[in-house]
């Protein structure tokens, strides 16, 4: 609930109609796509590169909104909606967003990191809700508008937290640490992802890191201790650090990894002296460290090992990796949506870890900057050692191809298109087969798995 007092108290909003209730007269939640709106709800008209949310005001208002957050007011608006003028709605939205974090004694853990942080912030999510009532954004509202949409979810009854955290240039996670003021940091790892804007790792880990500088002296720094560049990010933060990883250094460490291909695997979990088996559907050894992160919150948040043991086999993430029925009796691995050189090599190795025979379609990976060559070389020369058979596509198929053929790859064959794509395999797919699809999403090659799927 979110009053007309608190939104002028924390705006400086001038109130332009009045609603019915006056300034008592609280919303339900607040939304910033007018199909959202719902009976009850602010209404936040943001203004972007392509569309102005005060284009929108009266289907909001269709939809049942009842407040309207505005830089312009419209000329006329029915009896009880009430309309709040301010500069910036987006700046207005920010102090919204501030003034509920201000007043609300949760504990906040944020996340960042160039892949898996969506992953990341389930699981901790999901061993947090163990013991504690745990809000965690939903879906990408992990931006300087999304954050704080969630942060205005918060309730007297919410006691932790989980905010994962994007970017797309320096200074927006710190942006975003001030918002949220988080008393807990987790940083996954840093690869070339956003290298064509940022133009080095270096600056990619810098933008990283300032969550951590965020966070307060009390706080908790959980960082990879298998990541260099993470690791070497220990001394730009007060808070106390806590490591995790697969090596003897690590406070939080996995290893023993028995893979069931699909069907996840299984790792050895220690901390403190003390070892438990931990037993998780996630595909994919590269989700260890996704885990690990995981479990590190658990520990600093006062779980016992053998609970975050417990939650963590129990955790079911949705994530954006599918595996559907594909032609001829083969299964196709879907990671289609998008793509990096970390997540694609990890892609590789997990196709690597399924019975019979392995193809893998790979495109594209955009915005690679000064990395673009080396990063689809890169999972060129893995796909030598993980595939029987690779597709490359895209503008950047012979870099992959060119690799993997020097590499030693005794089948590399390079598809100028979908329609080639789907022909090819058609042919090709045989019963047993995986077949894994990954690229950049600009090359939606989703369409590829929809066309083999069974």
């Amino acid at each position: 609930m979110l009053t007309v007092e608190e939104i002028v108290e924390a705006t400086a909003a001038k109130l332009t109609a009045a609603p019915e209730n006056g300034r008592s007269q609280a919303f339900q939640r607040v939304v910033v796509d007018s199909r959202q709106a719902n009976p009850g709800s602010l209404f936040v008209a943001l203004k972007g590169e392509r569309v102005d949310g005060h284009d929108f005001i009266s289907d909001a208002i269709a939809r049942g909104a009842t407040g309207l957050l505005v830089h312009l007011p419209p000329v006329e608006v029915p009896a009880g909606v009430a309309v709040l003028q301010v500069a910036d709605p987006l700046a207005a939205l920010w102090a919204l967003a501030r003034q509920r974090r201000e007043r609300s004694r949760v504990r906040v853990i944020g996340i960042t990191g160039s892949v898996g942080k969506t992953t990341c912030k389930e699981l901790t999510a999901s061993v947090l809700s163990l013991r504690y009532v745990t809000l965690k954004n939903e879906g990408n509202l992990n931006t300087e508008i999304g954050l704080p949409l969630t942060l205005l979810e918060l309730t007297s009854q919410h006691q932790a937290a989980v905010l994962e955290m994007g970017m797309f240039a320096a200074g927006d996670i710190a942006l975003l640490c001030e918002l949220a003021r988080p008393d807990v940091g987790v940083i996954t790892n840093i690869g070339p992802t956003h290298m064509e804007r940022l133009g080095s790792l270096e600056a990619i880990a810098a933008a990283k890191a300032e969550l951590i500088e965020s966070l307060p002296a009390e706080g908790v720094a959980i960082l990879s201790r298998d990541d260099p560049l993470v690791s070497a990010l220990a001394g730009r933060t007060k808070a106390r650090v806590l490591w995790y990883g697969t090596t003897a250094e690590s406070d939080i460490r996995g290893d023993s990894i028995e893979s069931r291909g699909l069907d996840g695997f299984s790792f050895d979990l220690t901390y403190a002296g003390e070892t438990v088996r931990v037993s998780t559907p996630l595909p994919g050894r590269h989700n260890l460290h996704n885990l690990l992160a995981a479990a590190a919150v658990g520990l600093t948040e006062g779980l016992s090992l053998a609970e975050v043991a417990e939650a963590l086999g129990k955790a079911r993430p949705t994530f954006r990796l599918r595996v559907v029925a594909g032609a001829n009796g083969s299964t196709i691995i879907d990671d289609s949506y998008n793509a990096s050189p970390i997540s694609v090599l990890a892609a590789l190795d997990l196709l690597a870890e399924t019975p019979g025979r392995h193809l893998a379609l790979l495109g594209d990976m955009r915005e690679l900057g000064a990395a673009e060559a080396e990063g689809h070389a890169a999972i060129g020369r893995r796909g030598a050692s993980t595939t029987d058979v690779l597709y490359a596509t895209g503008e950047k198929a012979s870099l992959i191809a060119d690799a993997a053929r020097a590499a030693g790859h005794p089948d590399v064959r390079i598809v100028h298109d979908r329609a080639e794509a789907i022909e090819a395999l058609k042919q090709d797919l045989r019963a047993g087969d995986h077949l894994l699809v990954k690229a950049s999403r600009a090359l939606e090659l989703e369409r590829v798995v929809q066309a083999l799927a069974r």
